[in-house]
């Protein structure tokens, strides 16, 4: 008899409330904490109020991780209806939540639930995510989809363009002086995933530069075109036409799925509202 399988991810994977309800995967929301309050990541606040509210505060705002007890809740009303579970969590290196799922697991005493380390963020987790529902539905059992999924994660592939850098230096992770050089001078971030952390890839001047480096590091994988691409975009196309329309052209030459939308917390707090990234699985 074919297993009931639950796919569960957490909401740092950007993925759009109807492509969650196309695919049937459970996304927990994560908690954001700005100027002393807390929220449900994509139920009580999303970017654009989030943006708005760290123009009000004078502090950064910070991302609490999903506790055990939570999981608990989640995981063991799927049990009790027959369900098996293939979690997949964002980066145990960004965050607590993959071990909090592991804790969860530990209390309920199950092997009915598999939980992976996606060692990745934003929509990176989502193609995986993404991947995983398409395995299910293929047909797969939860421990092949668990071995399959977890055999992607070095399969994941992402470039990241931030058009501002004023979010990164609130939030430390570009010192101020770097920061203000880098936007006198007008220059854009390329940023991917590496060893489960957010990494600087380049640091370029200048639109051409900019989309043959985005071409070129797209041009190096072979894209497995079975699987969704996801293009977060926001306020990006209208100043960076030429390097939006080359990189959707190089996606639809290869026949690929793309999904389109904006970005949520997970990224959207360090980016701002200006940013442009692409995500997909190689062969």
């Amino acid at each position: 008899m074919k297993e009931k399988i639950k796919i569960i991810t957490d909401s740092t994977c950007d993925i759009p409330k109807e492509i969650v309800e196309k695919y049937d995967v459970e996304v927990i929301p994560q908690i954001i904490n700005v100027d002393g309050q807390s929220y449900l990541d994509g139920v009580e606040i999303t970017l654009p109020t989030l943006l708005e509210k760290m123009e009000e505060s004078n502090e950064f705002p910070k991302t609490g991780q999903i506790n055990p007890h939570r999981f608990v809740e989640i995981y063991e009303g799927y049990l009790k209806e027959g369900y098996k579970i293939v979690a997949i969590h964002m980066s145990s290196k960004m965050s607590g939540t993959y071990q909090s799922a592991l804790v969860a697991k530990d209390l309920l005493e199950t092997e009915d639930v598999f939980i992976i380390d996606s060692q990745a963020v934003c929509a990176a987790l989502g193609v995986l995510v993404l991947k995983a529902a398409i395995l299910r539905d293929k047909g797969l059992t939860a421990k092949e989809i668990y071995d399959e999924t977890l055999n992607t994660v070095d399969k994941v592939k992402s470039i990241t363009c931030f058009q501002s850098l004023t979010n990164l230096i609130k939030g430390g992770r570009l010192s101020k002086t770097a920061g203000a050089i880098g936007s006198f001078l007008g220059i854009k971030l390329l940023l991917t995933i590496k060893d489960g952390e957010m990494t600087v890839m380049e640091k370029i001047r200048g639109n051409k530069k900019v989309q043959r480096s985005i071409l070129e590091y797209l041009e190096k994988y072979d894209l497995d075109e079975e699987y969704p691409v996801i293009v977060i975009e926001s306020d990006f196309k209208e100043e960076n036409a030429s390097i939006y329309d080359s990189s959707k052209e190089f996606l639809n030459n290869k026949n690929a799925k793309v999904y389109e939308c904006p970005p949520g917390c997970s990224v959207g707090v360090h980016s701002g509202n200006n940013v442009f990234a692409i995500f997909f699985i190689e062969k």
